[in-house]
């Protein structure tokens, strides 16, 4: 029912913000075509949805398309969408693309403009811990196995430090900054983007205590089945969405400047981390 509702909760507030009246770009290919657009659930479904339906109106006006919000419940749950090829268009963590390239073969086309991927731990801003190796023993939250810059670069430095630790997956990066505030867990993993964008008072409590390199970011891709001249809309309009005043403050909400170009092999930074497969990590 969850599911269903945001489904439509998509639909019906980007026809809103349409005007009830299709784009002019629209008209010319009639009748319009609704592709889903899959957002990775770093946060709640509630939060993703307020800050994304406004951004996928717009570029759905710009493209002459219906862009139709759409999540999943948490993290392994959107894993098995993207298997199944369940959405058209995906925002998908760098580890996820690598994956999903190969099968049901998504293809990248874009990325978040002027950022890089880095994973960090966070915690609370009054603790003693000062040095990854005095979180030993310790109950360390994480949002999802598969979670490439809060879970996997995270948890492959502790294996480098010979640090041993308690996993404990909370579901979202919102789920892990509440966790450590809230003195549930010592310590946990997110991404720089995501704390950012958490709750001031939630933030707030927090202390980055360890970070990352960098690597290519989340990904936006396309499943196959997607036309091509469906997909050049698209593309075109996220190139060129910063330059629109309309857009800046909805791409403001999603912490975004803009949006780039991309192409597969940018992501050739993940893939020679060799993390282990899927299935694998799903197992733990």
């Amino acid at each position: 029912m969850r599911r269903n509702l945001l489904f439509w909760l998509g639909g019906s507030v980007i026809g809103a913000l349409l005007g009830g009246s299709q784009p002019a770009a629209a008209q010319a290919r009639s009748p319009v075509r609704t592709l889903s657009f899959g957002i990775v659930p770093q946060q709640s479904a509630g939060k993703l949805a307020r800050a994304w339906i406004p951004v996928l109106g717009a570029l759905s006006e710009r493209a002459g398309l219906l862009l139709r919000f759409s999540t999943a419940p948490d993290i392994p749950a959107f894993e098995r969408r993207l298997a199944a090829g369940a959405y058209d268009i995906a925002y998908m963590n760098p580890y996820h693309y690598s994956v999903f390239a190969q099968k049901p073969g998504y293809v990248a086309f874009a990325k978040e403009k002027e950022r890089r991927l880095r994973g960090l731990v966070v915690v609370r801003k009054d603790s003693a811990i000062k040095d990854m190796k005095e979180l030993a023993g310790q109950q360390i939250a994480f949002p999802a196995p598969a979670s490439f810059g809060a879970t996997l670069l995270v948890r492959a430095e502790f294996e480098r430090l010979g640090v041993p630790i308690k996993p404990v997956f909370v579901k979202s990066h919102e789920s892990v900054y509440l966790n450590v505030a809230q003195r549930q867990v010592e310590a946990g993993g997110g991404i720089v983007h995501t704390l950012q964008d958490t709750e001031a008072s939630v933030r707030d409590a927090l202390r980055v205590l360890w970070q990352t390199t960098d690597y290519t970011p989340h990904a936006f891709a396309a499943h196959p089945r997607v036309q091509a001249a469906d997909l050049q809309a698209l593309r075109a309009a996220m190139l060129t969405a910063d330059s629109d005043p309309r857009m800046r403050s909805a791409l403001e909400a999603i912490g975004f400047k803009g949006f780039d170009a991309a192409q597969d092999a940018e992501w050739n930074d993940v893939r020679a981390l060799g993390i282990r497969t899927l299935a694998a990590l799903l197992k733990e």
